[in-house]
Parts: C-alpha cells; sequence; structure tokens
C-alpha cells in the first residue's frame, strides 16, 4: 500500500521545472500516512513521478517506481495486485525477466505484454500509473470498485495526480476553491460522486477507468462493467452457494498474502463474519480479530463479535468507544479528511483502524457485501414505497403523515420513528431521487432554504442527473439490481471505500476487501434476483453459503450497521464544536448556508422536536474540512462583500 503523485506536461518535450525533485517531495510528504516506510522518485523531461512506500509485499526489494527490462516503462502503485504470482509465472514463460518479488513489477511487463489492456487482467485493488517513454505517454488505471483513490487535474499545461487531493493543493498552481456544484451533490448524497471533487479544476478517475496522456490530449475511458446479466444454465441455490462459498475462500485466501502482520476487522454481522471464518480455514496461524464497543447499547454489537470470535477460535481485541473520545477525534478530522464525507462512521472506522494498527499492518474488512448481495433495508423500502403511494393521497396526507410527524422523537440507533418521517420524506419524489434522500441528508426541498441565493444562482439544482444516468445503463431491468448497480458506482465507491481508505491509511494500516474480487461480484451479480433479496430477506445466497461456517445467529438477525450515537452527542459532547463552526457569525461570512435556516435546525434537534442528527452532521463535517483546506470561491465573496 502506497500513495502516488506526479505529473506530465502536456508538451512531453518541456524540461523537468526549476525545483522540481523538491516540489515533487513536498508533494509526497502530504502523503506520509499512506506510505511511512520509503520513498521513490523519477524525474525527466515532460514527467515526474513519486511516491511512498507501506511496504507490505517483498520488503527488501519491492521499491517503487519499478521498471521493464530496459527502464523505458516504469510505474508506481497504490494497492495491491493479488493475482500477481500467476501472472509472474506466465509472463516469465514469455521471455520476461524480474529483479524482486513484488507485485508492482508485473505492471511494466504486463504492459508490454498486452498495452493498455492490461488492465483487464488484473484482480486487485489498485491506482497506479505508467510512463511509457518510448511513446510518451502516461497511463494511470484505477481499479474496478474504486478501493484506492485517484485524483487529477491540468494545471498550467501539465496532468497533475495523487492518491489525495490535498497532495495536489501542495502544488503552487492549484487553488483550493470550492466546486459549488460539488457542494450540492455532497448535501445530497453524503460525499461528492466522481468525476466531480469538492475542488473546482480536481477530478477524480472513477472507478473501472483509465486515463491516458499521449500527444498532448487527455482521453478517459471506462474498462469494465458490472453485468447483471443471468448466468445459464440458473444454478440451484445450494448450488449457488457452494460457488460462492468456494469463491469466497478463493478470495479471502489471496488477500492473506502478506509478508508484515495481518488480522480481520469483526463487527459480528454476517459480511465481516463469513471473512473471519475463511480466513480462519485458510489460515496457518491463530488469526487475530479486533472491534469495537459502543457505551449506548443501541449502536453496540461488540456481544455479537465477540461470540463470532470465540466460535471460531480467533485471537481477538476490543476498545471501547465512548462519547469524550468522539468529540476529541471529530476535531481531529478536518486535518486528514481532505474532502468532506457526512458518513458519521468514519469515526469509529479511524478509530478502529487506529486501534487494530497497534497489532498488525494489514486487515480483511467486510466491506462490499450489502453491495453485492442486496443487503440494505432500502431495496425493500422500494416496494414499501410503491405501496404506500397506491393509498389514496388524502388519506396519506390527511391520516398517515400527520400520525408519523406525532410520533416521539428518539435518538437511539435508527429508531422507528426517524425511519418513518424519512420514508414520508422520501416517498414524494422519484424512484432514483428516492433512493438517495432514503440514504443522504439534504432534499432538494431542504436546499432551497439552506443555501444562499447567491449559490443557487451559481451551480446546478439538477442534483441526481448522473445517478439516473448511472440506473438507467444498468443491463437489468429488475429494480433492486438496478438500484445495486447505482450503489455499487456511487455509494459504495465514493462513501464506504473512500471513509476506509481515508480513516486507515491515515494510521497506515491497509484493508483489504475480499467481497470485491471481480469474480466474486460477477457471480453474484448473474444470480437471479430473489437470490439476493428473497421477500423479506436480504442476502439470501449469502446467508445459505454461510450456514456451516458461522453460528446460526448471525445468518439470523437483521441488518444493524455501523451506527453511531451523534443525534445525542450533538446535544452534550459536540454542542460547543457544532455551535461554534456553526455560528450564524461564521455562516454569514462565508455566505454559503443561509444561517437562519440552520439555527433552526440546531435549536430544533436539542430541544428535542425534531432528530436532525445527519442534516447537522453533514454541515459539521463541512465546516470541518473547509476549516482547513478550502478558500471561499471568488463569485460567492464578492456578492458578500457587496452586501
Amino acid at each position: 500500500m502506497c500513495g502516488i503523485t506526479g505529473w506530465a506536461n502536456l508538451d512531453p518535450r518541456t524540461p523537468p521545472p526549476e525545483g522540481g525533485e523538491e516540489l515533487l517531495r513536498a508533494m509526497c510528504d502530504r502523503m506520509h500516512h499512506r506510505g511511512p516506510d520509503s520513498e521513490g522518485y523519477l524525474i525527466d523531461d515532460g514527467i515526474g513521478l513519486g511516491m511512498r512506500r507501506l511496504a507490505i509485499i517483498d520488503l527488501l526489494t519491492g521499491e517503487q517506481p519499478t521498471f521493464n527490462e530496459d527502464h523505458s516503462v516504469a510505474v508506481i502503485l497504490n494497492g495491491e495486485i493479488y493475482n500477481y504470482r500467476e501472472l509472474r509465472a506466465d509472463l516469465e514463460t514469455r521471455g520476461h525477466r524480474f529483479r524482486s518479488e513484488s507485485d508492482t513489477e508485473i505492471l511494466p511487463h504486463l504492459y508490454e505484454e498486452y498495452g493498455q489492456d492490461m488492465v483487464t487482467h488484473l484482480n486487485g485493488m489498485f491506482a497506479f500509473a505508467l510512463w511509457d517513454e518510448k511513446r510518451r505517454r502516461l497511463f494511470i488505471a484505477r481499479d474496478r470498485f474504486g478501493e484506492k483513490p485517484l485524483y487529477w487535474g491540468v494545471f498550467d499545461r501539465a496532468l497533475l495526480f495523487a492518491s489525495e487531493p490535498k497532495v495536489l493543493l501542495a502544488h503552487p498552481s492549484v487553488r483550493p476553491n470550492l466546486n459549488l456544484n460539488a457542494l450540492r451533490q455532497y448535501l445530497s448524497y453524503d460525499y461528492v460522486p466522481a468525476p466531480l471533487s469538492i475542488y473546482e479544476g480536481i477530478s477524480k478517475l472513477p472507478a473501472a477507468h483509465t486515463l491516458t496522456l499521449e500527444g498532448g490530449n487527455v482521453k478517459v475511458e471506462r474498462y469494465w462493467r458490472l453485468s447483471y446479466k443471468p448466468r445459464l444454465p440458473v444454478p440451484t441455490v445450494p448450488e449457488a452457494a457452494e460457488q460462492l462459498r468456494e469463491l469466497l475462500a478463493d478470495s479471502v485466501r489471496m488477500r492473506l498474502v502478506s509478508d508484515v502482520p495481518l488480522g480481520v476487522l469483526l463487527s459480528g454481522g454476517i459480511d465481516s463474519s463469513v471473512v473471519t471464518a475463511l480466513a480462519v480455514r485458510a489460515s496457518s496461524e491463530t488469526v487475530k480479530t479486533f472491534s469495537i464497543s459502543f457505551a449506548e447499547s443501541s449502536f453496540d454489537e461488540s456481544h455479537y463479535a465477540r461470540a463470532v470470535a470465540k466460535f471460531l477460535g480467533t485471537d481477538h481485541h476490543e476498545e471501547r468507544f465512548s462519547a469524550s473520545l468522539a468529540a476529541n477525534l471529530v476535531g481531529e478530522i478536518g486535518a486528514w479528511m481532505d474532502e468532506p464525507i457526512s458518513d458519521p462512521s468514519v469515526v469509529p472506522t479511524f478509530l478502529l483502524s487506529r486501534f487494530t494498527r497497534k497489532h498488525v499492518t494489514v486487515a480483511l474488512g467486510g466491506d462490499g457485501g450489502d453491495e453485492i448481495f442486496a443487503g440494505y433495508p432500502m431495496y425493500f423500502g422500494h416496494y414499501m414505497a410503491r405501496a404506500y403511494l397506491a393509498v389514496p393521497r388524502f388519506l396519506r396526507r390527511g391520516l398517515v403523515e400527520p400520525a408519523v410527524n406525532l410520533l416521539p422523537v428518539k435518538t437511539k440507533n435508527l429508531s422507528f420513528d426517524y425511519r418513518a418521517r424519512r420514508f414520508i420524506a422520501a416517498s414524494h419524489y422519484d424512484e432514483v431521487a428516492r433512493h438517495h434522500v432514503l440514504f443522504g441528508s439534504f432534499t432538494p426541498q431542504d436546499q432551497e432554504s439552506l443555501l444562499t441565493e447567491d449559490v443557487k444562482r451559481a451551480s446546478d439544482s439538477d442534483i441526481y442527473a448522473d445517478a439516473r444516468r448511472i440506473f438507467a445503463e444498468c443491463d437489468s431491468n429488475n429494480s433492486t439490481e438496478s438500484m445495486q448497480n447505482l450503489d455499487t458506482q456511487l455509494y459504495l465507491a465514493e462513501d464506504i471505500l473512500t471513509k476506509v481508505d481515508r480513516a486507515s491509511m491515515a494510521v497506515s494500516l491497509e484493508v483489504r476487501a475480499p467481497y470485491l474480487d471481480p469474480r466474486v461480484a460477477e457471480f453474484a451479480a448473474s444470480l437471479p434476483p430473489r437470490y439476493k433479496l428473497h421477500g423479506y430477506t436480504s442476502k439470501y445466497i449469502l446467508k445459505k453459503a454461510a450456514k456451516g461456517l458461522v453460528p446460526p445467529f448471525v445468518w439470523r438477525r437483521g441488518k444493524k450497521g455501523f451506527g453511531v450515537p451523534f443525534a445525542k452527542w450533538l446535544k452534550s459532547e459536540l454542542r460547543p464544536l457544532t455551535h461554534d463552526l456553526l455560528s450564524p457569525e461564521r455562516l454569514r461570512r462565508t455566505g454559503l448556508f443561509d444561517p437562519e435556516y440552520v439555527a433552526k435546525l440546531r435549536d430544533e434537534h436539542e430541544r428535542g422536536v425534531a432528530n436532525h442528527r445527519k442534516l447537522l452532521w453533514t454541515l459539521l463535517s463541512f465546516e470541518l474540512w473547509r476549516e482547513s483546506f478550502v478558500e471561499t470561491p471568488r463569485r460567492i465573496e464578492t456578492s458578500v462583500s457587496s452586501v
């Protein structure tokens, strides 16, 4: 695991800039946390490549950049190539010679053999940059699901790229200006979907895409798409469960390869429990597992994790998560989360990563299981919404909705009143918008009240246009599978995997996701929809595959999620921070949000007449980020100063 950065001039004949090496080192220093073990550089006419390395495989000779035999192709890699041994063996039969045992070194040779189609041969989590000296070509690629990040932009006739946007901000040509369209997206989705980033001029390379710079032209292309076309003949449920077990077992086995200590993040839910069980079966040593607990009982799953660990015989480690510790951690988020994500679980994810890093350098996790196997309650919620909309309008508006609004406000995890109010709010939108209203924070209607007139005039209000396009592009006519495809490309890539990457790499921990092996995902996608969402049962085929691997309570209990009691903390431990960062004076100075509307949200939440925890946390996360990284857009700054 590493961090990568660099540049390529649009005119490849341009000599290195004066002070280029010092600049490249300064950019790499911004991501020291991603690779504290070593660094590597290449600077030549038209090109600069830099990286920081977290040594995982081939600790002695795995330095980067790596090259082909004549040094005409150079590569820097962030991530892991899990099938590198098989690829290396095949390349050696074709005459290629290697100097190290690292997975990175297969990449220049694979490029020599297959050119830009090399990415279709890779099974891994990766973002890499390859420089072809002979063709004067920069080739960049990101893995299929977006486990590893890659940001880029063209500034002053040079294409800059990096694993994190704060690395690009170290370059003198890049200014941290806020992208107002991205702000709109963030407020709705809780994250910024690719290809946008929160910064003007900086883009994300989307998952499963490549970028090529050659002859002064930049071309971004998709190289893989998850297909939901059925596999024929359709396997029976027992056959499918057995095939899935075998695929997952091999995926876990491949991700256990490491030259440093390794463990598993165990919540006690079905996703992480199955990964742990398969790791125990594949490992010759006792598997270490890690979890955290909460003082608030409605959020705590630690007893499930302990029970699974005892059943599987792991060496289990646990740390308790308190409100006071949360308050301290929240204040630190802005220092390392250089793009806002309003997923509250980023805090316990960071805490769990920091705790785990004390014992191991690599950890396996259960990310991707919900998207691959239809585990989210919203999938069933769409069926309920269609049934609800069939109820006569006068009954919905005159009876049901007033009754829901009278429910007492609770702060427990996913309390009935919170879910009911969210469901009612979402039911008024079309299917794609409804899905993200159920997931997200500020609806389009909310944004009309939240944003100042200047922001609304300067930004696009069509928030869900790209989501509707992704939904329509799915090759399945089944609504649930179309939603799975949507969540895989948006929520998984831009929220879950970004959160895990930033929180874990902030403490130099590598996290691997066995469910995101393309063989597992492609097999699951090819199964009939009823194998995933079966009546009221989500993850149906995974639960069938889990029988005999984990205790029965794991696959029988419902989904709980990595909830955090922020509704309560916003009234207590986090109240001073919220009042400071969301004060009317601050908000007036920035000119983005209506101070009276935000004050109303805060007041209603603190008095207990409404649960605005998602809205307030979204704003708080944004302000934590803005305070550390961004400048007010000039068009907004001008409008505010003229008032």
